[in-house]
């Protein structure tokens, strides 16, 4: 079973899933290029065929197929591409929120020229690249941080968290350990209609998982399941955009059945 964390984020806020799943599974965990402790790109190169090339690596290396995936956000971009390109190498996948931008913001960002995005794409670069790295002054302030930017976490969940997501600094204080060049999105790629072209590669059984409180739009009612060939929708009350974390039993009972199935 291959666990692919999201964006901003690292491999061990999967360990509460992996736990529930470590006597039926070999469970691999990846932190993605840039985040938690593998190491960041050089030139800040973050863009998704990087990531789906890392993640094929590692499959082939591992000796890992055809594999079971379970993936959240980023981390469900990355695999649902890589099972549109290597349909035959996965025996199913679960993506939690893991489609990207809603068909309405990508119309939005469509209707840009290329000049307007590279531009905005520069501009970003240049601000980032006079930007230090924010440091709290203690463990504890960046525990506060993260309960504020999922107020859905418990106590445990968030210093967890913290603790595994963050590097002491030489001067004591604490900082996130992934690339700040991970938050930028680059002004070129996959089209809408490649990324749709590559989900309906997929052969194996798709689950894609939402949040109800979330801000991701659902894909029943937005166009994309129509892009699946296998793919089932699933809501779960009273979860964020991290139902893995926020509705940690309801999301295992989801999985289960669907990997049961």
């Amino acid at each position: 079973m291959l666990l692919v964390h999201g964006g901003r984020d690292h491999c061990r806020n999967w360990d509460w899933v992996a736990e529930a799943f470590r006597d039926e599974y070999h469970i691999i965990a990846p932190d993605l290029r840039g985040h938690g402790d593998s190491q960041w790109s050089m030139g800040g190169s973050y863009t998704m065929p990087e990531y789906v090339y890392d993640i094929a690596h590692l499959v082939d290396q591992k000796n890992m197929a055809p594999v079971t995936i379970l993936s959240h956000s980023l981390g469900g971009m990355i695999s649902l591409q890589y099972a549109g390109l290597h349909p035959d190498s996965v025996k199913s996948i679960t993506a939690i929120e893991g489609l990207g931008s809603s068909p309405a913001n990508l119309a939005k960002n469509a209707g840009k020229t290329i000049d307007t995005r590279l531009n905005e794409w520069a501009e970003e670069l240049r601000k980032l690249s006079g930007r230090t790295p924010r440091r709290y002054a203690s463990l504890e302030n960046a525990f506060k941080r993260m309960q504020d930017e999922n107020p859905h976490l418990t106590e445990e969940q968030a210093r967890h968290l913290t603790v595994h997501g963050a590097n002491q600094n030489e001067d004591g204080t604490y900082s996130w350990k992934f690339d700040n060049y991970v938050r930028i999105f680059r002004p070129y790629g996959l089209t809408t209609d490649d990324v749709h072209h590559l989900w309906s590669r997929i052969t194996c059984p798709t689950l894609l998982v939402r949040g109800t409180e979330s801000w991701a739009t659902d894909p029943a009612q937005d166009g994309r399941l129509e892009s699946f060939q296998n793919a089932t929708v699933v809501a779960i009350e009273g979860a964020g955009h991290w139902a893995h974390h926020d509705r940690l039993d309801v999301f295992l009972d989801h999985v289960r059945k669907h990997l049961a199935n």
